[in-house]
C-alpha cells in the first residue's frame, strides 16, 4: 500500500515512516523539512506546507490511505495546525477518490479520560499542562476531530496518552474513544496506527492506544512538557 504520512519529520512520524517501510509498504513523506529524512527504498518526500491545498492535494495523489501526525509543541498561542491541516488533507483525498485516514489527537479529547490511580496526574498535572499550558493545541485537536465527524471518509482519530520514546513496540493496548492509562510509547502509538489502516476495528471513531510494559515517570514528563514549551516560546 502508498502511505502518505503527513508530519513525518516529528518523533511520531519518523516511527510512522520507518515502521511502514520495513512492512513493505511505499511511503510518501510529507513534511516542511522533508530533506531531513534518509532517502530509502520505497519512500518519496514531498516538501509541503499543510496550509497549502494544493500541494497537500498533490502529496495524497496517488495513495491507498493518509496518516497524519501533524503536532506541535505546547503553547499558550492560538493552534490551528491541527485542524487546518486536516482540512486540507481531507479536501485533497476527496479530491483524489482516497478514502482511508488514520490522524493523531490525544486521550485529553475524551472528556472523561482520567487515568485510575494517576492521582498526581489527574490531579495536578491534567490541570495544570493539558487544560491550561496546552488547551490551545487539545482545543484545536476538538476542532480537527469534529472535521473528520462530518466527512464521508473512512477515518479513525487514535487518542495516545502522554507521549515518550522508546526503542520497540511493545504489547500495546487500544480500546474504543481511550484507554485506562496515562503513557503511550511512540513506538506503540505508530504500529496501532498502521495496525489499523487494515484491521480496520475503529472506522469512523476514536482509538485509545496505552503502553502498559514500560513507564516515564510524572516529573520526567512535566519537565519533558516544560522543556517543549519553552523551546516554542523562542
Amino acid at each position: 500500500m502508498r502511505i502518505a504520512v503527513f508530519g513525518a519529520t516529528g518523533p511520531t512520524g519518523r516511527r510512522l515512516t520507518d515502521q511502514a517501510l520495513a512492512a513493505g509498504h511505499q511511503v510518501t513523506a510529507v513534511s516542511r523539512r522533508a530533506d531531513a529524512l534518509p532517502l530509502r527504498a520505497g519512500l518519496t518526500v514531498a516538501a509541503v506546507d499543510v496550509s497549502d491545498t494544493a500541494a497537500v492535494a498533490a502529496a495524497v495523489a496517488g495513495s491507498g490511505a493518509v496518516v497524519s501526525a501533524l503536532g506541535v509543541p505546547p503553547s499558550k498561542e492560538k493552534v490551528t495546525v491541527y485542524s487546518d491541516g486536516v482540512r486540507n488533507i481531507l479536501a485533497g483525498m476527496e479530491q483524489h477518490g482516497v478514502k482511508r485516514l488514520v490522524a493523531v489527537s490525544s486521550s485529553v479529547a475524551d472528556p472523561d479520560w482520567r487515568p485510575t490511580g494517576e492521582h498526581f496526574f489527574n490531579l495536578v498535572m491534567d490541570p495544570l499542562v493539558n487544560r491550561k499550558v496546552a488547551r490551545t493545541a487539545h482545543d484545536d485537536m476538538r476542532r480537527m476531530e469534529a472535521l473528520l465527524r462530518d466527512s464521508g471518509l473512512d477515518w479513525t482519530v487514535v487518542r495516545p496518552g502522554g507521549l515518550f520514546e522508546h526503542y520497540e513496540v511493545t504489547d500495546y493496548e487500544v480500546g474504543e474513544h481511550s484507554v485506562d492509562g496515562l503513557y503511550t510509547a511512540r513506538t506503540d502509538l505508530a504500529a496501532a496506527m498502521l495496525r489499523e489502516l487494515e484491521d480496520r476495528r475503529f472506522v469512523r471513531t476514536a482509538m485509545g492506544v496505552a503502553t502498559r510494559d514500560v513507564r516515564m515517570s510524572i516529573p520526567k514528563l512535566f519537565w519533558r512538557q516544560a522543556k517543549a514549551q519553552k523551546a516554542a516560546g523562542k
